[in-house]
């Protein structure tokens, strides 16, 4: 019997954090042909084809078929589950199911932006061309924004728990510590808690520094069985796990504004494994906002509710801490394209690789990536793992 267990064989990034040379199906074409030569299978093998953009105003969008075309793929599954910054842990789910069903041999997401070169920094301010649109057009008469939303969450943590904006910036600090050791990220210059305090606010209590670049970029990851991937050359990384959730999806439905749907998708991407938090020797997770991460770190267990402000303050995120998070600079210093989730999978497959260079975590046999979408709505967490860890 063939063994049909979910690996990723192949990961390539596009350009970035600026690249006005790429349009959006630029990003998504690149990123392919790096993540084959990567992989070192053929394009025609691919017959599984998952994708998700953003709809954006100002941004050109493609449907499957159009981005099919665009990359000479004929496939025979396609899926292009949207969730905001979470779809890739969605679609990595996804297209593990259709590889254990042999409805795929070979599955490839890709992604693309040209967010900074098409939309500029507007994004999330309420400026630009971003129209109130969907349930939107019931928040956006008083004013709030992506940032707004997010704040809001901030100032719950803050009341709730005693969360300091201090403890907030240590997040943003210890994100720019990795950046340094990335030569494409935006930001690569050390800063302090001093220097995330002393930045402007956004919408308080968030600043300048608290808050996601906006950039271009895309990337893309090739997937099969770990029975192919034994003819190929690069170690497979095994998907161990998955698991999704979703609590809203605008803000004004959010059921709480402490606690997102991270347990309940950490739960289900553990399950069967064997595995805990505690084996996880690295998190790639969402970071719009240095409160995202605080969220998903206790969402996700990694410590107890409302213990993510002295978690975080301990240099646990930090180089050499207890957990090791973001290692190539994150949304708030290397990339942030709209939707972040398929860097997060692709800096935890070089970790697990032994990939990562001077930010490589010792023994990284296991890696969590966990993606959120829309205001902390929906959430994806996906398990990473070496053959010794599967």
């Amino acid at each position: 019997m063939s063994d049909r267990r979910p690996v990723i064989v192949g990961v390539g990034v596009s350009d970035y954090p600026r690249a006005p040379h790429l349009d959006v199906l630029g990003h998504h074409a690149q990123a392919l042909q790096r993540a084959l030569a990567d992989s070192g299978i053929e394009k025609s093998s691919i017959d599984g084809l998952f994708t998700a953009d953003a709809v954006i105003p100002g941004m050109d969008t493609y449907s499957v078929p159009e981005i099919a075309e665009y990359l000479g793929i004929e496939y025979r599954y396609a899926d292009s589950t949207y969730t905001g910054g979470s779809s890739f842990e969605h679609l990595v789910q996804h297209a593990a199911l259709a590889i254990r069903a042999g409805l795929v041999e070979v599955a490839v997401i890709t992604y693309g932006s040209d967010l900074y070169s098409a939309v500029g920094r507007t994004l999330g301010t309420g400026g630009g061309d971003l129209r109130p649109f969907g349930m939107r057009q019931y928040e956006s008469p008083y004013g709030n924004s992506v940032v707004g939303s997010y704040a809001l969450f901030a100032q719950r943590h803050m009341h709730e728990f005693g969360t300091t904006e201090e403890q907030l910036a240590e997040v943003a600090v210890s994100t720019r510590a990795y950046a340094a050791h990335n030569p494409h990220a935006m930001y690569r210059k050390p800063i302090t808690v001093d220097d995330v305090m002393n930045s402007r606010y956004v919408a308080d209590p968030l600043k300048l520094l608290d808050s996601c670049v906006v950039s271009d970029g895309g990337g893309a990851i090739i997937m099969t069985t770990a029975e192919r991937a034994k003819d190929l050359a690069r170690p497979a990384v095994h998907v161990l796990g998955s698991g999704v959730a979703q609590t809203h999806w605008s803000i004004h439905q959010s059921p709480t504004f402490d606690t997102t749907g991270a347990p309940r998708a950490a739960a289900d991407a553990f399950a069967g494994t064997g595995l805990s938090v505690d084996d996880v020797k690295a998190l790639m997770t969402y970071d719009s906002f240095t409160i995202t991460v605080l969220l998903l770190i206790e969402g996700f267990g990694f410590c107890k509710q409302g213990e993510g402000g002295p978690f975080v303050a301990e240099g646990n995120l930090r180089p050499g801490g207890r957990l090791p998070t973001n290692t190539d600079g994150g949304g708030l210093s290397s990339c942030h394209p709209g939707m972040r989730g398929m860097h997060l999978l692709i800096e935890g497959v070089r970790q697990v690789r032994g990939e990562a260079g001077e930010v490589q975590v010792p023994n990284c046999d296991v890696v969590m990536a966990g993606g959120s979408g829309g205001w902390a709505s929906a959430i994806g967490a996906v398990l990473l793992g070496s053959e010794r860890a599967a």
